[in-house]
């Protein structure tokens, strides 16, 4: 009887949820919480964290989980590493379910950093019109550079307003089109994007859009993640838990 327990919140997670649900394979979404009104899914879901490693193995053991997957999101660096690490303890068998990153086609003007800290200290300058495509987790931090006016994009609006003295605010969930986020950032005469190297196709539209536009991009490079076994499509992950249910059997 499997129980496969899918850290969650991506586009991924949610594919893969449907395949399980449709295969009849149980499973558990786990949300870390940071969306208000996640979207409705077809297996059970639960909202919150799991009390760091130790408390993760101890939900794998009680809920006798037999497979962990973590769908979470490219830059989830503290709960990819608590998974990981709850697996090996745990000894369940652990893949990731996740996105290849970004790469600079020609056209695009990237430039590198590699964290929120080090987006924040190359704003410095005079003002500018910066798309904050980050989401809101980090969105405060840039008012250390308050002398730009900020476009940002958020899934849910804030229960209050985002500390940027200069700002505008959409909400809207993806995914976007070419067309809608060249239209956008024309709108609101943007001359610089920052993003997150989040990977996938929901949310690369906007980096088309600014390649087009011949806008600059200023790219936050992805954390360091454990030593795993990764996969990018939810149909290969089925086909790893087939195989671990025959392996764990012993045909």
């Amino acid at each position: 009887m499997h129980h496969i327990l899918l850290l969650g919140g991506t586009t991924e997670a949610s594919a893969l949820a449907r395949l399980l649900a449709e295969r009849g394979i149980g499973a558990t979404l786990s949300y870390a919480g940071r969306t208000d009104n996640p979207r409705p899914q077809p297996v059970p879901c639960r909202i919150g964290g799991f009390g760091g490693v130790a408390g993760l193995a101890a939900y794998l053991r009680e809920h006798r989980v037999t497979h962990l997957v973590d769908a979470t999101h490219p830059f989830a660096a503290q709960m990819s590493a608590h998974a990981a690490a709850a697996a090996r303890i745990a000894d369940v068998p652990f893949v990731a379910l996740t996105r290849p990153a970004w790469r600079m086609e020609p056209g695009d003007r990237w430039t590198g950093v590699g964290g929120i800290e080090a987006a924040v200290a190359a704003l410095a300058g005079p003002p500018r019109r910066v798309m904050l495509a980050l989401g809101r987790m980090h969105v405060d931090a840039f008012a250390a550079q308050s002398q730009h006016h900020y476009l940002l994009r958020f899934v849910d609006r804030p229960d209050a307003p985002p500390a940027l003295p200069d700002h505008h605010l959409v909400v809207d969930r993806g995914p976007f089109t070419i067309a809608g986020d060249r239209a956008l950032l024309q709108r609101h005469a943007i001359d610089l994007v920052v993003s997150k190297n989040a990977g996938g196709t929901g949310a690369q539209a906007k980096l088309i859009a600014a390649r087009e536009l011949g806008l600059p991009v200023l790219m936050i490079e992805r954390p360091a993640m454990p030593e795993r076994r990764e996969m990018f499509r939810p149909e290969d992950v089925l086909d790893w838990i087939a195989h671990e249910a025959v392996a764990q059997r012993g045909v």
